[in-house]
Order: C-alpha cells, then structure tokens, then sequence
C-alpha cells in the first residue's frame, strides 16, 4: 500500500502476539485509519475502524473496546471527547491519542484526562505498535487480576464457607461484623474443620485483601527455625544463615498472618510474639534493629488452650492478646444437615479437576455418607469425595467407590457407640400412631438432607409429589 499524506509507513513485518484485545480506530482520514488497523491486526488484535468522531462515539456506545486510538482534531467530535466517551463506558479502556496538530497544551489535557499514550503524525508505526502492545499488556494484566480476585472470592470469600445449617448461617454472620475490623481473632475448632478457610475469609474480605495472606503451621517447626521463619534473620546469625533472610511478618506487612497449631507454639516464641504483638516491630535473629510491622494476626489451635495456660505450657497474657475476638468452628457431626450441600460442592470441584463426567450419588451412598459419623471434619469427607470421584467409572458414585473406612463393616464400628443411644430413640416411638411416626421420619429425613427434597424422597423411597403431600399434610417446614 503506498503512503498518503500524513499515512504511516510500515517498514517492517510484526511478529503476530496473542490476540484477546479489541481495538478501535477512530479518525477522518479513512485511509489513514485502515493502515493503522491493518498493522494492529498483525499482531493479532481485533480491529474495528470508525472514519470519524461521530462513528467512532456510537461504537464506544455499542461495543466493549480494550484499546482505543483516536485522532485529536477531527471534523464532528474531537479526540477528547472520544477519551471522555471511552473512559465514561469503562475506566478500563486505554486510549492513545494521535494528532497532526500536535501541541503540548493539547497533549497535557489528553494526559490529565486519561489518555495512556500521545503519538504525532506522521505516525512511526513502531511506536504505535509499542503503544498499543504496552496499554493491551495492561489491559490484559487487570484482567487477569481481577479474574483471581473473582477466584480467591469464590474460593475464600464468604460464599466459600458453604452451609446452611444454623450454626454455619451464625458463624458466617460472626465473620461479616469482624472482617472489617483490625481485631486478632483466634479460630478454635478440632482438625479438619476448616480454620485456615475461615482465616482466608477474614482475610479476603477486609481491608487489608490488596495485601498478602500469610500462613505458618506453628507445630511443624523447632524452636530455632520458626523463630527466623517469623522474624527473619541476618547473614551469620547461625550456622547455613549465608544471606539476610525477610520472615513472615516482613513478607504479610500491611496484610494478615495466619498462625495455624499457634497452642504448640514453643515458650520462648511465645515471649517473642507477645512483644510484637504489643510494639508492632520485630527484630531479625542475629539483629538488634528494630523493623516496624503492621500485620493483622489471625491465629488457629485444636488444643484448649485454657487448659495448656493451666499445664503452665501457653501464656495467659499471650492468650489474652490473641483472643480479642473468639471464632469456634462446629465439627461436621454438629452441622449434619450440611453435608448434602458440600457432597454437591466437592462433586463438582472434582469431577471438574479430575476431568470426570459425574451424574450424582446413589442413594444408598448417599445415606451411607450422611450417616457416617466423620471423626475427620470436613477435610475427611472432601478426601472421600475425591477419592470416589477418581475410582468411578460409571459416571454415578455409589456403594463400589466408597473407601475402606466407609465399607459397611467400618461404619458400624464407628457407628457402634451410637447403639444404644438408637435403641433409646426407638423406644420413645413406641405407643406412638403409625401416622405420627411416619411425620416423624420425613421431618428428620428432611433435616438430614439440609431440606433438599428431591434426596429426602430417594432416601425414603417415595415419589417426590407424595413427599411435597406429606410435608403440606403434616404441616413441616
């Protein structure tokens, strides 16, 4: 193509680089306007041409663009209301403003109103392609960021805290009042129970999300090495210590740190995490420097640690410090009525991993895994659903893909304990109509599944019409 005036001039071929931006070209001159787009689509972009102001407005109206360029001075609508129409349909798109005219007046109010880039014509087509190659690249980087922050929502958001139980709906309603907050929070609840999800809520719905989530497993380190883990240390503190090394608390600074097992937590660190926690500096192993700190402690523990301030192995003051706000997550056995709810959400989070084409749960694994006592918590029963999900092979999971621990005869050795107490439950059937008891089973049938009918009907082996008769019949919510 030969050059008009003011036409750019391509002198080199372009490497062609990942697509997935949309470009619009805006400018009177239409031949000018083409080579520009022409160029982009060399490097893989999607370009759309507007041969004025006018055009290029109802396009900014009717269509999502990552990347606009746009000439300055044109005969309808200028460049800066171009910019001011893009910036208005969406903070995220990125102009670069193109002039013949070019002044520095003009560019200081292209700049202050937004625009990423300003380029003289004659265009060098080098500069356009870098131009528009670093405000994609941008485009593409918050893009991708606020696709995790939508993942890391999903994943440790509140909605990530699946339940419906009364217990969980009042825990959740706990976490929304104190994320905001600045407060430490110590999580107590047995292993398995989920306490490193719960601090990521916190976490992720406070403040300090832009910053990192830290978190550091207190019982699996010495003495020595969670010490420089926490505070860091400086080259030649100890033996191997052949560099500076940044601890946790440098590393989650303006974020949270998560102290997990915080009960095994050896005395001598005790000492030292108490005086962070009441100066907000630390200091590195091997340093007398003080660093100054703002770090949110969010701190976890299966131990009661009332009891280890008694046994003379936990401080009271550091107890205290920590426990400012209190969160005690239910075992799964107390919260029952949500297992249904996360057998779906672990179904689908492994079929979908493990590239499985699951149609649901058979009925007597359903009843087999609402029954089971689960001594593991939550991560125990996520754990089988896996390992279910991987062993099937016919697309329904069922009594063959339960794991050993689940087999019939394990179960009712776990379930042995409980005997008795069943046989009292069914005495106090007894002497009872035939009418009342069967009300009975449906309501603590439709407790067991959190109220899904559809499995409380497969459980009962009944229709789901008869079931929706029996509840308006007996009245049951």
């Amino acid at each position: 193509m030969s050059a008009a005036k003011n036409e750019p001039v391509d002198d080199s071929a372009a490497e062609p680089s990942p697509p997935l931006v949309s470009v619009l070209v805006v400018d009177n001159d239409l031949a000018h306007a083409r080579t520009m787009a022409e160029v982009l689509e060399r490097l893989g972009y999607r370009c759309v041409v507007a041969g004025g102001g006018r055009e290029g407005a109802d396009r900014i109206v009717n269509e999502v663009f990552d990347v606009v360029v746009t000439d300055l001075m044109m005969n309808d609508i200028g460049g800066l209301d171009i910019l001011a129409a893009a910036k208005q349909a969406s903070t995220e798109t990125q102009v670069i403003v193109v002039t013949g005219h070019g002044t520095i007046p003009s560019a200081v109010a292209a700049m202050q109103q937004g625009a990423y880039s300003y380029l003289q014509k004659p265009l060098d087509l080098a500069q356009l392609r870098s131009a528009v190659e670093k405000a994609a690249e941008g485009v593409l980087l918050k893009r991708e960021n606020l696709e995790l922050n939508r993942r890391l929502d999903e994943k440790f958001g509140f909605e990530g805290v699946i339940g419906s139980s009364p217990l969980m709906l009042g825990l959740v309603d706990r976490l929304k009042r104190i994320a905001p907050t600045d407060a430490t929070v110590l999580i107590q609840g047995e292993t398995g129970t989920g306490k490193e999800l719960v601090a990521q809520a916190i976490h992720q719905n406070s403040p300090r999300k832009p910053k990192p989530f830290v978190a550091l497993n207190c019982a699996a380190l010495s003495e020595n090495i969670l010490e420089s883990e926490l505070f860091g240390h400086i080259r030649g503190a100890f033996t191997d210590a052949s560099s500076d090394r940044v601890g946790k608390f440098e590393y989650a600074n303006g974020g949270t740190l998560f102290l997990d097992e915080v009960g095994d937590m050896p005395m001598a660190t005790q000492i030292k995490l108490l005086r962070v926690l009441e100066s907000s500096e630390i200091t590195r192993v091997g340093s007398n420097t003080p660093v100054k700190v703002n770090v949110r402690i969010l701190s976890a523990t299966n131990r009661n640690l009332e009891e280890a301030i008694a046994a003379g192995s936990f401080r009271s003051d550091l107890y205290h410090r920590l426990k400012v706000i209190t969160i005690a997550i239910p075992t799964l056995k107390e919260r029952a009525a949500d297992i249904p709810l996360l057998i779906e959400h672990f179904l689908k989070q492994f079929a979908k991993r493990h590239n499985k084409k699951i149609r649901g749960v058979s009925p007597a694994a359903r009843m087999r895994l609402v029954s089971f006592g689960w001594p593991g918590n939550v991560r125990q029963l996520r754990n089988v659903i896996e390992s279910m999900v991987v062993v099937d092979i016919d697309g329904t999971l069922d009594i063959d893909d339960l794991p050993l621990e689940l087999e019939p005869e394990a179960a009712a050795a776990e379930k042995a304990p409980d005997l008795v107490d069943m046989h009292a439950g069914l005495a106090t059937l007894v002497g009872k109509s035939l009418e009342e008891i069967e009300r009975i089973f449906i309501g603590e049938t439709l407790k067991l599944t959190g109220g899904n009918r559809e499995q409380a009907a497969d459980m009962l082996g009944i229709g789901e019409r008869t079931l929706y008769r029996k509840i308006k019949e007996f009245q049951l919510t």
